[in-house]
């Protein structure tokens, strides 16, 4: 026998199998609830059920306290419905997910720095304060204008953690032109510079509404340039974590093999979940083993039709534009394809 679980407002209705948790059942449907510890331990997968009865299991009071139990929430992840039907409160009216509030002034501490490129550093930061909520592909704003240092946008680059650990890919850009007609780039040169393990770092988040429709069961392809790639992290680790089942490729364009970063993650990623594959490729080198050009004029080479497809572009705003513009000549639908655009001055 199978129970039903309503989401409130859309009043979508997910059948849940005998056994199976909520968060089970939503993630077959391809909803995409908030998880991490999937043992009752760290609260993410929270919601409040408006009616209907449910085993709550064995979950932690610091995870769900005895006031939220009274107040109708319960853990998700260990939440397995009793009644015939469950409704519980998910998403929007179009069923689409519910974007987090972006909360000013957190304070983090940069925990580690890690080289990726010649010009690229991953900053690890780990949060002073409660952990931040934030969906896949999001971004945070950083910066320190009393010094200067005007707030930039850097996507994160990993799921989300129970510890709230978020990790920043921050290309390192020079002197360049901004929109007042001064020089851009200061924010990305501070961070390189002159933020070490130890320092404390403002920020605010999360932005953003890259995050698709987890909806959509489709196959998925990810497109990525340099510090571009950070949002689609993010994506990929979720989506593979909560064990999405369609193929997933991810084609990573960069100009040299030394830019072709996290290619130990991705081969890890080909040897545990068997969807997945990683395309990279290089547009100034010749490189054995990997595909020579632009995404744009290559993609054809490799899915000479998109029109079942679900679409995640990100990098600079010209990558991003070429991109759109091949995957729908080869039958993207408009629909389905998302985008993240990074502007040069943006650093």
């Amino acid at each position: 026998m199978s129970q039903h679980i309503k989401l409130y407002p859309s009043g979508r209705t997910v059948s849940c199998e005998d056994g199976d948790t909520v968060l089970v059942a939503l993630e077959r449907a391809g909803y995409a609830l908030p998880n991490n510890c999937r043992a009752g331990a760290c609260g993410e997968c929270k919601v409040k059920v408006r009616s209907g009865e449910f085993d709550q299991g064995f979950v932690l009071d610091m995870a769900l306290s005895p006031d939220e139990r009274e107040q109708g929430y319960g853990l998700m992840c260990m939440a397995k419905p009793l009644s015939d039907e469950l409704e519980i409160e998910w998403g929007t009216a179009d069923a689409k997910p519910k974007l987090f509030p972006p909360r000013e002034s957190q304070y983090a501490v940069l925990v580690d720095r890690i080289p990726r490129t010649p010009r690229i550093t991953e900053f690890v930061l780990r949060p002073l304060g409660e952990a931040m909520r934030f969906w896949p592909g999001q971004y945070v704003q950083i910066g320190d204008e009393s010094r200067g240092v005007p707030l930039r946008a850097y996507s994160i680059a990993n799921a989300p953690r129970p510890d709230g650990e978020i990790r920043l890919q921050v290309t390192r850009v020079d002197d360049v032109p901004d929109d007042a007609g001064g020089v851009g780039g200061a924010t990305s040169r501070w961070l390189h510079d002159c933020i070490t393990p130890g320092d404390s770092i403002r920020f605010s988040g999360p932005h953003g509404t890259f995050i698709g429709d987890p909806s959509v069961d489709t196959p998925v392809l990810c497109l990525a340039a340099g510090s571009g790639l950070a949002p689609i992290l993010s994506l990929t680790e979720a989506a593979l974590r909560r064990g999405f089942a369609q193929p997933v490729t991810l084609m990573f364009s960069a100009q040299r093999a030394a830019d072709l970063y996290d290619r130990g993650l991705m081969r890890y990623w080909e040897a545990r979940y068997p969807n997945f594959r990683y395309l990279p490729t290089t547009t100034r080198e010749q490189t054995p083993g990997v595909s020579h050009g632009r995404i744009p004029a290559i993609l054809a080479q490799h899915f000479p039709d998109l029109g079942n497809h679900s679409v995640f572009i990100a990098g600079t705003t010209g990558f991003v534009d070429d991109c759109v513009a091949a995957a729908q000549a080869l039958g993207a639908k408009p629909t389905l394809i998302h985008t993240e655009g990074f502007f040069t001055q943006a650093g």
